[in-house]
């Protein structure tokens, strides 16, 4: 067994460039590890800069010099997360609210929903059970309404941070986009010479990663404005907050869609009741899941991102598991830059062929 694993270690760690890329791969998970949640404004600028590259990238290509491409797209940047901050989401918050305020009203009609269930299935369910369910409810109620309190006094706290982000991530943003080749050549500075492997690595999560970021920007943008405008015309309540959510969900592909089912469904039924309303929302939040499952994503991520969906949705468990949301967030991409690595390095057959054909 300690054969095997000198031999796996020797076989893997003898060449100079794979250990590089180990001690790259090693010093960012640490840095992220211990660092990540103090670098929340920089990781988010990063994001942003890159989804706003493809863009100045496109208008250098029709002759635009690099800082008024930058300037350009930099204003129009900040000029929509201006209309975000003080358009969208007031109207957001003013939708949450109001339905916080609608949760108590819903869980006196769930309750009352479920004293029914022994007289209408007598076999199934018992009065005590029933019982025992509706304690529960009221201690998770409890607990819920205590959690809802303590965020409010601390919202002082997350206003503050806000404040703080909304100023540092545009600043961020800019000298990201400004002095790109700048900060790209101070990394390279600080760099091993003999890192040839992690720039193969590098180079084919930068291309993958840019595009995954753009489609997944737009993807979110197209989902939320379908689920918004098709919850409008339905007559659902809370069409804006629930179009959003939908919209953000994509971030957790399958997990998400299945996961905001319920929120539309609960909002439709407490809305409308068992009727034909309730179905027909259902039925119009299924077909927009299969039209991004099978229209959208292939035409925003053709030939970006080579992942089984089983890999996809492990990734999210495990990393959503050890980091929570930020593994969630950050599980696809994590994905792309460990399947980049099993294709950069070196395999055993192209060791011993090179092997051969030294001695020869």
């Amino acid at each position: 067994m300690i054969d095997m694993v000198k031999d796996w270690f020797r076989r893997h760690f003898s060449d100079p460039q794979v250990v590089i890329l180990a001690g790259l791969l090693l010093s960012g998970f640490l840095a992220f590890l211990f660092a990540g949640r103090h670098l929340v404004p920089v990781i988010a600028s990063v994001i942003v800069a890159y989804l706003l590259e493809g863009i100045i990238q496109l208008l250098q290509r029709f002759g635009f010099p690099r800082m008024l491409a930058v300037s350009l797209v930099f204003s129009i940047f900040f000029l929509a997360m201006l209309a975000l901050l003080f358009g969208l989401f007031p109207l957001l918050t003013r939708q949450a609210t109001q339905l916080l305020q609608e949760v108590p009203a819903m869980l006196s009609e769930g309750q009352r929903l479920i004293l029914t269930l022994p007289e209408r299935y007598p076999a199934i369910f018992s009065e005590a059970e029933i019982e025992t369910v509706l304690d529960q409810i009221r201690r998770e109620a409890g607990s819920f309404t205590d959690t809802m309190l303590r965020k409010l006094l601390s919202s002082v706290i997350g206003i503050i941070t806000l404040v703080v982000y909304i100023v540092l991530v545009p600043l961020l943003v800019f000298f990201f986009l400004k002095d790109k080749e700048m900060i790209l050549g101070w990394a390279r500075s600080h760099l091993p010479r003999e890192r040839g492997l992690a720039s193969r690595v590098w180079q084919e999560v930068d291309a993958q990663l840019g595009n995954f970021i753009r489609g997944k920007f737009w993807e979110i943008l197209l989902v939320w404005a379908a689920s918004y405008v098709t919850f409008v015309f339905m007559g659902l309540n809370f069409s804006l907050l629930l179009g959003f959510l939908v919209g953000i969900s994509v971030l957790v592909p399958y997990i998400g869609a299945a996961v905001m089912t319920f929120p539309v469904a609960l909002v439709a039924y407490f809305q409308f009741g068992w009727s034909a309303d309730l179905a027909w929302i259902i039925v119009a939040y299924g077909i927009i899941q299969a039209l991004d499952g099978n229209v959208l994503v292939p035409v925003l991520f053709s030939e970006v991102i080579n992942l089984h969906p089983i890999a996809i949705i492990v990734a999210v468990l495990f990393f959503g598991g050890v980091w929570g949301f930020w593994g969630v967030f950050f599980a696809i991409p994590l994905a792309i830059l460990f399947q980049a690595v099993l294709k950069a390095r070196p395999r055993r057959a192209d060791s011993d062929a090179t092997r051969n054909a030294s001695e020869a």
